[in-house]
């Protein structure tokens, strides 16, 4: 086992994959760091992305396998939805996932659909890798969590990993699979570091994960969220309340089995999601325990979500936007008063 970042475990697993089969190839914008700019040397490996993640694979696989493209989201993830249906298993980064609106058809309309529109004989073994998230001063175009968009679309998984751990095993998973991957990484956990083992290992999707144990309420969260509420699930257990924090890793597939036996066990139920005020994966999972749930039922379902407005640039601002660590301790006092 091997202390790893975020940001070491997601490079570690395309390592892993491009080692084990010759047909994975990344392609994306400043994936080397680009041949001009701040390194205008092209025998020299640069910066590795915008935020590192990619450094060093350009120097061991090369131009065939480690591919700058120009600045066109549309081209990268047409490249990559046709690659992936003509034999390669791309790996394909957009950046922040607020500029997927650019390549949504092809995404959306296209790679979504390849399975179903051919009768099964078709698959498209293709991730989209791209970066979520508030709380760094990124302002309003470069901070959206738009996983829910991708969750509602039919043929299309959605994983939203909250450790280095699990993002190294379910990005290997994910690019083994013969579907389209939306995989979202939060931008605040890219230095932030767990246990990984030092072997490659994949962790299935729709498998969710129970980073706390607890019997009086149930919190469901993703990517940095979870840490929020394991923080607080800690602070709280101090005072002899019991939170349970779900982490569905996944949201398509999603482990509903899994979040509706915490719900039943716990009788309460808070959702922590950073996607949307209105349509987000919050109100899917309120749904879900509405629904199959609700003779278990407490309390009213509580929602932490951010307000229903773009995130903010300045920073007292975008901390008070943020459906943070403070937040997700009223919302649990709340239901377990109630």
């Amino acid at each position: 086992m091997t202390a790893m970042s975020f940001r070491e475990a997601i490079r570690a697993a395309m390592a892993d994959a491009m080692r084990e089969d010759k047909d994975v190839v990344l392609m994306g914008e400043d994936l080397r760091g680009g041949k001009g700019g701040s390194n205008p040397d092209p025998t020299v490996e640069a910066f590795g992305g915008v935020f590192g993640v990619t450094q060093g694979l350009w120097t061991e696989f090369g131009d065939d396998r480690v591919i700058d493209c120009p600045i066109t989201e549309s081209a990268i993830i047409g490249m990559a939805a046709g690659s992936a249906v003509t034999g390669l298993r791309p790996v394909a980064e957009l950046m922040f996932m607020d500029f997927f609106g650019v390549c949504y058809d092809e995404i959306w309309n296209q790679a979504s659909k390849f399975r179903y529109m051919f009768g099964g004989k078709a698959t498209t073994p293709m991730v989209m890798r791209g970066i979520i998230g508030a709380g760094v001063g990124a302002a309003a175009q470069h901070s959206a969590s738009p996983y829910h968009l991708f969750t509602s679309t039919a043929g299309m998984k959605v994983v939203v990993p909250s450790n280095a751990y699990d993002a190294r095993g379910l990005l290997l998973e994910s690019i083994r699979d013969d579907d389209p991957v939306i995989f979202c990484e939060h931008k605040a956990m890219y230095d932030m570091k767990a246990e990984v083992p030092d072997e490659s290992y994949t962790i299935p999707l729709g498998v969710a994960a129970y980073p706390r144990r607890g019997t009086d309420v149930t919190v469901v969260a993703l990517a940095n969220c979870v840490n929020f509420a394991n923080g607080v699930a800690d602070k709280l257990a101090a005072e002899g309340i019991s939170v349970e924090v779900v982490d569905p890793r996944t949201t398509s597939p999603l482990d509903e089995d899994g979040i509706l036996e915490s719900v039943a066990a716990t009788g309460r139920l808070v959702v922590v999601d950073e996607s949307a005020a209105r349509c987000g994966f919050a109100h899917d999972i309120a749904a879900l325990a509405a629904s199959k749930a609700f003779d278990s039922l407490k309390a009213p379902v509580q929602l932490v979500t951010p307000p229903h407005a773009p995130v903010p640039f300045a920073q007292s601002l975008e901390q008070e936007w943020i459906p943070g660590p403070a937040k997700i301790e009223a919302a649990i006092r709340a239901v377990v008063e109630a």
